[in-house]
């Protein structure tokens, strides 16, 4: 009987596993970094004023900067993913995650921050373009699931991140901040070296071959604009939902983790059976419309939480998060569609990088969309931000295969 118990959780858990072993493989590592990052995401804004004792503007400056630097690194790496084989070139970008994240322990002064920052920037993106072929060469023909799965993954993995995080922010003392930068640093070493498993993925591109095909691709360009601008949906619960809650709304102060932790459980639960089904570009066309519209309703339920009592107030934002929650599913799901679909199978990873190009730009600037919008304006500002996303979600299907009309040979 003992031995049935203990080994029935252990059946369950595989069950939840993908069956092939390199998508495990690629499973184990993205669930050791996200956890890292996670916690690193958590208390890093804490650590650098608290610890190092830098003025919250030059910690915004200085982050600032990193993203501009990744906006091109991206590219580039992702060129080199497919010219070197993504599996050699996702490793080193892991291991030297590793060693920039580490350097924060040493900065001391806004300059050496930033020089940090200026390095540590180029990580996210050029991770996300150097995995993208990876993932391509172990998903099996149909990367839009298998994505949808490592999304589902991530965010579970973001969220013990935070929590264990949140220990250390209880403690907070240098060392327990100290701590969580440093088990950052092991979980970029910890991916890349579970990595180190996965078979040999050949490189799909001539090897110093010039040209930037994806650049010229007017249909992947118009689908990565209308993902771009759709990714504002993050800046919503990451920066605008807390900020509105607190400041402009009779909510209790928990609704803030109430509506993130609702986002969470949506993405965990639902996001690979959302992703089934998008085998197209039309399909993803459809779910972008679907992602627009549900957004706009969302945001419309969430601003209406200004001025009624404390519990209508909180249960407009958990409704309005419900709605929104369904849009950033269908969302991914046909942003994955386009990233992987549109692209030339021996180009993703440069394809890639200019996709992470378009929606990184956006992202440096979301938070002065946010804050000049819905937070500077109130109800019109609202309006604005879900009538423009409203706006892209209908037209980027008709965009991308009106784009695709003239859409050259790579």
């Amino acid at each position: 009987m003992a031995v049935t118990s203990v080994r029935a959780p252990v059946r369950g858990v595989r069950r939840l596993l993908p069956e092939s072993p390199a998508q495990r493989i690629l499973t184990f590592a993205t669930f050791a970094n996200s956890f890292g990052g996670g916690m690193f995401t958590t208390a890093s804004a804490l650590y650098f004023t608290r610890v190092v004792g830098l003025p919250a503007g030059q910690v915004a400056v200085g982050l600032f900067g990193g993203a501009m630097t990744g906006l091109a690194a991206g590219v580039l790496v992702g060129r080199l993913a497919d010219q070197w084989g993504p599996k050699r070139v996702h490793v080193s970008v892991m291991l030297s995650g590793g060693a920039a994240i580490s350097c924060f322990t040493l900065v001391g002064s806004f300059w050496s921050f930033l020089a940090v920052s200026l390095v540590a920037g180029m990580i996210i993106p050029a991770d996300v373009a150097s995995k993208a072929p990876l993932i391509r060469g172990v998903s099996e023909g149909n990367p839009t699931v298998f994505i949808g799965y490592l999304r589902s993954v991530t965010n579970l993995a973001l969220a013990l991140g935070s929590v264990a995080a949140g220990f250390a922010i209880q403690i907070d003392t240098r060392p327990a901040y100290l701590a969580l930068v440093v088990c950052r640093a092991l979980a970029y070493v910890s991916c890349g070296l579970i990595l180190l498993r996965l078979p040999r993925i050949t490189a799909t591109a001539e090897r110093g071959k010039r040209g930037w095909a994806a650049l010229r691709d007017r249909t992947y360009l118009s689908a990565t604009a209308a993902h771009a601008v759709l990714s504002l949906n993050y800046a919503v619960s990451g920066f605008l939902l807390p900020l509105w809650i607190v400041a402009h709304t009779s909510a209790p102060r928990w609704a803030v983790s109430a509506v993130l932790v609702l986002n969470m459980a949506f993405v965990v639960l639902l996001q690979v059976k959302v992703s089934r089904g998008v085998h197209d570009v039309r399909a993803a066309g459809r779910r972008m419309a679907w992602a627009g519209t549900a957004f706009a309703a969302g945001l419309m339920l969430m601003a209406s939480a200004h001025g009624p009592s404390r519990w209508v107030a909180t249960g407009l934002l958990l409704g309005g998060m419900a709605v929104f929650a369904l849009g950033e599913l269908w969302y991914a799901a046909a942003s994955t569609e386009y990233c992987f679909g549109l692209a030339p199978a021996h180009l993703q990873g440069q394809y890639a990088g200019v996709f992470g190009l378009g929606s990184g730009a956006v992202e440096a600037v979301a938070p002065a969309v946010m804050s000049l919008l819905p937070l500077g304006m109130g109800l019109p500002g609202w309006l604005l931000l879900g009538a423009l996303l409203l706006f892209v979600g209908l037209g980027s299907g008709p965009l991308v295969a009106w784009a695709g009309r003239t859409r050259p040979a790579v």
